[in-house]
């Protein structure tokens, strides 16, 4: 009988964990935005090396060279703010995007035309412009980086 009911909990066992692992290290559509997007601080953004370092340590190479990314200056309040701002169309057609009233610190990084896996290697351009995001959740939070205009 111990034996049976050891195989029971055991069993048990394994079955909620099946359920629960997966949702563990799942990294969240707004916790994704802030670590391939936020950058506040943005103190070094002006070295020409910032794409490469920055690109790497949010973990942008990882597995291959993610094509362009762009980061923004603003304390993360002003960017969450942008969901409750001018609604516009997605480029993928959807219509959860929010265009910024005002222009923001953005650093845009684009993978330069020689570069490959494992040794990305950026161009850094810095700009003051409005940003499109994809908002998402209640209260609503940004989930995606549509574009800058």
């Amino acid at each position: 009988m111990g034996l049976e009911k050891s195989l029971i909990l055991f069993s048990l066992y394994v079955l909620v964990l099946g359920w629960v692992q997966p949702s563990l290290g799942k990294e969240s559509s707004a916790k994704k935005f802030r670590r391939q997007h936020m950058d506040s601080a943005g103190s070094s953004s002006s070295s020409p090396t910032y794409c490469n370092q920055m690109m790497k340590s949010r973990e942008l190479t990882k597995g291959s060279c993610k094509p362009t990314n762009t980061f923004v200056h603003e304390p993360l309040v002003n960017v969450q703010a942008v969901c409750s701002q001018e609604n516009v169309k997605c480029k993928n057609g959807n219509s959860n995007c929010y265009k910024s009233t005002s222009a923001l610190h953005i650093t845009n990084c684009r993978l330069k035309g020689n570069s490959r896996y494992p040794n990305c290697n950026y161009q850094t351009s810095h700009y003051q412009k409005h940003i499109i995001v994809a908002c998402d959740g209640n209260p609503s939070v940004p989930v995606h980086f549509d574009a800058s205009v």
